[in-house]
């Protein structure tokens, strides 16, 4: 059910190819459209877990690994105060501002089911699966007294099993994204712990 239809399945000008705001930029828009501390919380972890997977992972330069932070940092920022128009407002910003088209391609692709944008790019498919699980993650160390520390990949794993924990997370949604990338879900839990237990 695509509940926030985009209409449209083409993001930005070519020509900006490799047209990037600062991170500082980044932030500060971040801080300006997003009053709500866990959501910006939650928005810095993605964002720290996408920059860490085009490095680690896809061995990406400095400058593609910031369009992977980029929209992971603001792959939410309209949600709070444009819940309907989400993310309609933030992928017009990003275009007024001539981003680079992949950075707000990403962002248009980070929810198929309710956006209506495929994921195509490696970049798309690994926003999806992060944010799904990012948040999830951190609602399972949260619940715990030492939260982050000696979370196990086993202990997420069982939550995600357990319907009424972080029901708002949809497990189809889980179960769709990783279907999409040829990694794990043990390898991307795992991963997602390490890169963002540190994120404040």
């Amino acid at each position: 059910m695509t509940t926030h239809s985009l209409d449209r399945s083409t993001f930005g000008d070519p020509k900006n190819a490799g047209n990037l705001m600062p991170i500082e930029e980044a932030h500060a828009l971040l801080n300006e459209w997003v009053p709500n501390d866990r959501l910006r919380l939650h928005m810095r972890q993605v964002a720290a877990v996408m920059k860490a997977w085009a490095l680690e992972k896809e061995k990406s330069d400095e400058r593609t690994a910031l369009k992977w932070e980029l929209a992971g940092l603001l792959h939410d920022a309209d949600w709070e105060k444009h819940p309907d128009e989400h993310c309609r407002i933030i992928i017009e910003e990003l275009e007024k501002r001539n981003i680079d088209a992949e950075v707000i391609r990403c962002i248009a692709s980070h929810g198929p089911r309710y956006f209506g944008v495929e994921p195509l790019s490696k970049m798309d498919k690994m926003i999806y699966a992060i944010d799904e699980l990012s948040g999830f993650v951190h609602a399972a160390a949260l619940i715990r007294p030492t939260r982050y520390e000696g979370l196990e990949v086993k202990s997420v794993l069982k939550r995600l099993k357990t319907p009424s924990f972080a029901a708002q997370v949809s497990r189809d949604d889980i179960t769709d994204a990783l279907a999409r990338i040829d990694v794990p879900q043990d390898e991307l839990i795992q991963f997602i712990i390490d890169h963002q237990k540190e994120v404040s």
